[in-house]
C-alpha cells in the first residue's frame, strides 16, 4: 500500500462524486478509469450524501477494487489491469 501511495500521491482526481452520491453514471466512469489507470482517485464532493469512509466501502464492494487510502475527501483505489500495455501497467515490487 506504501508504494501505492506514493505513486498516487501527484495524481489528479479522475472521478468525482456529488450530490447525487454514487449513481450508476459515476460507477460506469469509475470502471472506465481503473481500467484505462488502474490506480485512481475519487474526489468525494462537499454536497456529497455519503461519509467518505462509507462512500469508500461502497466504492470497493462495487468494483472490487483495493482500498489504498481515504484522506480528507479523497478516496485512492487499486485494481490491476493485465490488459494495459506493459508501459502503463503499476509494476509492484
Amino acid at each position: 500500500k506504501q508504494t501505492l501511495r506514493v505513486i498516487a500521491h501527484h495524481r489528479e482526481p479522475v472521478v468525482y462524486a456529488g450530490k447525487e452520491g454514487l449513481s450508476p453514471p459515476l460507477l460506469m466512469s469509475l470502471e472506465a478509469a481503473l481500467k484505462a489507470h488502474e490506480l485512481i482517485k475519487i474526489k468525494i464532493g462537499q454536497n456529497c450524501p455519503l461519509d467518505r469512509n462509507a462512500a469508500a466501502e461502497e466504492l470497493v464492494q462495487a468494483t472490487g477494487a483495493a482500498l489504498v487510502q481515504v484522506i480528507g475527501r479523497m478516496i485512492v483505489l487499486y485494481r490491476p489491469n493485465p490488459d494495459l500495455p506493459v508501459a502503463k501497467q503499476i509494476l509492484l515490487p
